[in-house]
């Protein structure tokens, strides 16, 4: 993105709106759940901690690329590479559990219907939350840990537009064997195991609605879960074909777009796609937006 000089306006500009669109919708969706009395129930607890999520995820990466496209300065120190990529891997990390959780949430609710007040209880939904945000800190504090004992001699241009661990690696002139073997340890756990749960959840899903007798009735069940899976869908399918595919040259550079994709546009999509498609959270936002116009014309 920044070989090309006389686009660099059109993309700080672009970056711009789609970093301002991301924050706003996400801190909207997060006060409408806070403010919103009928909100106040397990799907939107996990909703709201899924919009703060996104929009550090998202201040992780967007401020430094548009400093870049700003002044044209297009290096970073290493401290900075480093806390970069700590924030980025403990949120990735965060959200892939997170997803799972909320999956899990839609099982009960679909599959479990009688048992659902019982089993995803608010102490079951704060564990849940607490422990994907442990889970995220914990994993990207091993990886970190792991860049200070490798020696980098150089070339020192990382080949992706933020700080990537695998692109990290490609730099060094040490062994490598052991950040690689820790990496993939934990890209199974902590990316491969939460998707097949997820997997597995939503299997179940389409099961159950499969068995209402009535159109209506799974159409119904089905769009209530429809704002999720579409996350989850864009989410993962970004990290298969960045981190799954092999690193043949065009796929290499199809990964660097798909990279793009994960970290900017699923922020971006995510308060999209819950206030387009969610009727309660639509009805929350003009509310709100009613009592912000009647407090004006108060004012």
């Amino acid at each position: 993105m920044g070989n090309v000089p006389t686009a660099q306006a059109a993309l700080f500009l672009l970056s711009l709106i789609i970093y301002l669109v991301t924050v706003v919708g996400n801190i909207l969706i997060i006060v409408l759940v806070v403010a919103e009395q009928h909100l106040h129930t397990p799907m939107y607890f996990f909703l709201g901690n899924l919009s703060s999520l996104e929009t550090f995820y998202s201040s992780a990466i967007l401020p430094r690329l548009l400093a870049s496209f700003l002044t044209g300065e297009r290096t970073i120190s290493a401290h900075g590479c480093v806390a970069q990529f700590y924030f980025f891997a403990a949120l990735a990390t965060t959200e892939c559990y997170l997803l799972a959780a909320m999956s899990y949430n839609w099982y009960l609710a679909i599959c479990q219907p009688l048992l659902y007040a019982s089993l995803m209880t608010w102490k079951v939904c704060l564990q849940l939350v607490a422990g994907s945000w442990l889970l995220g800190l914990l994993v990207s504090t091993v990886l970190t840990s792991l860049l200070p004992q490798l020696q980098f001699c150089g070339p020192r241009t990382i080949n992706r537009f933020f700080c990537d661990f695998t692109p990290l690696l490609e730099l060094a002139c040490s062994d490598t064997s052991m950040a690689t073997l820790v990496a993939f340890i934990f890209g199974f756990l902590d990316v491969v195991f939460p998707f097949l749960f997820t997997l597995a959840s939503y299997v179940c899903i389409i099961a159950a609605i499969l068995r209402i007798p009535s159109n209506m009735g799974r159409q119904k069940a089905f769009s209530t879960c429809s704002s999720h899976l579409t996350i989850v869908a864009v989410f993962y399918g970004s990290l298969f074909v960045v981190y799954v595919l092999p690193r043949t040259a065009p796929l290499w550079q199809l990964s660097k777009v798909f990279s793009f994709f994960y970290t900017v546009l699923t922020p971006l999509v995510n308060p999209l796609i819950y206030s387009l498609r969610n009727r309660e959270v639509r009805e929350a936002l003009r509310k709100g937006l009613r009592k912000a116009l009647a407090s004006t014309q108060t004012l």
